[in-house]
């Protein structure tokens, strides 16, 4: 029965207060604004915005660097096979797969627990703080509607007093000092506490900025010193140049792939 009658009076307040939001769009009502209020609230609306962005970028990322990692395992694994058999190639092709290995442990230990330690994480907690912002607004502007429509009967009341109750507009001024006192602490606390969030925004991602850059740095140092080990297996870049430009010249004399 209790939950009926708490849901009861919900459904009332929700219609109460879509019919003053209606009668404020007409014209019908006064409709406080809080310019100051309203360009914090765009300030976080577009930090959110932002956030939430980088938050998908750096999952995405760590998702790219994952299967980067795995790729690079894959087709070591494929070219070894493929060499196997060759006296030549045999074992180039297997130490390709040797050092592509030990560069997915590496990276897995080194780079992935990390980024997500220093860079992921931070960034999702600090999304996490928007829904409750958000929540904080809608109750703020469901007591605003409140107060407006209780400033609007107190206006009705002293442009026309009740006849048969003296008390009426006391009663009704004392509702109106109630409403503008819980709308005015919860206006008071966002405008103080939105700004708070947009300015510690720098502070609290630089770590993690920082974190991404030398990750980003180790990843591909780790990778050129793993495969520049396999760099004396192969002839000098000159010679490799020209073996290139024979087989393109082949191929221009052969009138294929467009070429020629």
């Amino acid at each position: 029965m209790l939950t009926f009658y708490i849901h009861r009076q919900g459904l009332k307040k929700s219609l109460h207060r879509n019919t003053t939001q209606l009668m404020q769009k007409t014209g019908a009502m006064e409709k406080t604004v809080d310019n100051r209020f309203e360009e914090e609230e765009r300030r976080i609306k577009n930090l959110q915005a932002k956030t939430e962005k980088l938050n998908k970028e750096a999952k995405g990322y760590l998702n790219s660097l994952r299967s980067m990692i795995s790729a690079q395992t894959r087709i070591a694994e494929t070219v070894d096979h493929f060499y196997q058999g060759s006296s030549d190639n045999n074992y180039t092709g297997s130490r390709y797969k040797q050092v592509a290995d030990q560069l997915d442990v590496d990276c897995k230990e080194l780079l992935v627990e990390p980024y997500k330690t220093t860079v992921s994480e931070p960034i999702n907690r600090f999304s996490g703080y928007f829904p409750e912002i958000n929540d904080a607004i809608k109750k703020r502007n469901k007591k605003l509607l409140d107060y407006d429509s209780q400033r609007a009967k107190v206006r009705k009341l002293v442009e026309k007093p009740s006849s048969d109750d003296p008390d009426k507009l006391p009663r009704a001024e004392q509702q109106l000092n109630e409403a503008r006192e819980i709308y005015e602490s919860l206006n008071n606390q966002l405008v103080t506490e939105m700004p708070e969030l947009v300015d510690l925004r720098v502070p609290y991602l630089d770590p993690s900025f920082e974190a991404l850059v030398k990750i980003q740095l180790r990843f591909c140092q780790e990778s050129y010193d793993a495969f520049g080990s396999l760099n004396s297996e192969f002839p000098s870049d000159r010679e490799v140049d020209g073996k290139v430009e024979e087989v393109l010249q082949q191929m221009k004399d052969l009138t294929i792939c467009g070429m020629g």
